[in-house]
């Protein structure tokens, strides 16, 4: 059986910690981290939404980045207003179109002891092209030849994609565009090459015909990616029996019979909706082939603080640390606040199942 251990001082970040970027907006979430060890600092790259301050008006506003002008912009609707759907706190669709409520950056906290964290009050990377103009979300930190890959969620009025930059220090940033077109996110780049090719989990997001899957890529550049190959979809009567996508940067496992990448993952319970994290275990040589996968699920919302918030019923991770036994799951709980959960790799590895 699975037993997290959530830190007690969790949530460990949570809004009211955090400073907002400009005087005209409030944070209204701060989760979904990845996170590095870097010169003896834990780092997270954590993503702080932000949206205009609530009040008691009819009006209701999305932020929007406009990368002509190069500021942000505030639509804005009557909360009446014909044709307009608000039943999702995280969205606004008006006659047919979706608008996000809040609009995200990505930002630095550091710590020592990786559970106290120091947020940095300016935004590392904030949306600067058309193509992020709803926001920059969901960072995964790959550290591949001595540079920090980071690839994160870009979301427009074009859709949902992936970007790419790189860093050394964590203080300046170089972008390197779209990497995966709409509609893809919840990408993974493994922190070894494999057969001479750089290596990544993703999810296409079909529309009309098929599911939400994870799928298999590599690259010769970090850029141009291609031989796609489907790698684990959702499983009926399952606790992952909606949709899955990936979660934190696989890491090699090496103990008893078992030799290959784990990658921890989230996976959807239709009903109630429930995001929950699972583990894969990919082949060494080919990551695409999947060796066995978690029965049940390694961290499900229980706490308070995952079950209410924002979106309640959800537990999603972009990001751990592992030594030895120990996986440290760096979380966003309610699509809200950070937490923390430590994990043991052997009662990891004793949940996975070959079916």
């Amino acid at each position: 059986m699975i037993t997290p251990r959530r830190a007690p001082e969790n949530p460990i970040l949570t809004p009211r910690m955090i400073q907002p970027s400009r005087p005209d907006l409030e944070v209204v979430g701060v989760f979904n981290p990845a996170v590095i060890r870097h010169r003896g600092e834990i780092l997270l790259l954590v993503r702080v939404a932000e949206a205009p301050p609530h009040d008691s008006s009819d009006e209701i506003a999305a932020p929007v980045y406009n990368a002509d002008s190069g500021h942000l912009e505030m639509k804005r609707w009557h909360k009446d207003s014909e044709g307009l759907d608000v039943s999702d706190p995280r969205i606004v669709i008006s006659n047919g179109h979706t608008w996000l409520t809040s609009i995200s950056h990505l930002r630095v906290a550091r710590s020592t002891d990786g559970i106290h964290f120091e947020v940095e009050p300016a935004p590392a990377l904030s949306p600067a092209t058309e193509y992020e103009s709803f926001g920059v979300e969901d960072a995964r930190i790959t550290l591949l030849d001595g540079t920090y890959w980071i690839n994160y969620t870009a979301v427009s009025q074009h859709g949902i994609s992936t970007a790419l930059a790189s860093t050394t220090d964590f203080r300046t940033f170089e972008r390197h565009g779209i990497i995966f077109p709409p509609p893809n996110r919840d990408v993974t780049i493994f922190p070894e090459k494999i057969g001479g090719r750089y290596a990544a989990l993703h999810r296409p997001m079909p529309e009309g015909l098929g599911e939400p899957t994870i799928w298999f890529a590599t690259s010769p550049d970090m850029i141009s990616w291609g031989e796609h190959q489907f790698v684990a979809g959702a499983r009926p009567d399952s606790w992952d029996d909606s949709k899955v996508g990936g979660g934190a940067v696989p890491f090699r496992v090496r103990t008893g019979k078992r030799d290959g990448w784990l990658a921890v993952y989230h996976g959807v319970t239709a009903s109630p909706t429930t995001y929950s994290l699972g583990a894969l275990l990919l082949d060494a040589n080919d990551p695409s082939r999947v060796i066995a996968r978690s029965q049940e699920p390694i961290l499900r919302p229980e706490a308070s603080y995952e079950r209410e918030g924002f979106f309640g019923g959800v537990v999603f991770t972009c990001g751990l640390l592992a030594e030895g036994d120990l996986v440290r799951i760096y979380y966003g709980a309610a699509d809200g606040v950070t937490a923390v959960a430590d994990l043991s790799l052997e009662q990891i590895l004793a949940g996975l199942s070959e079916r």
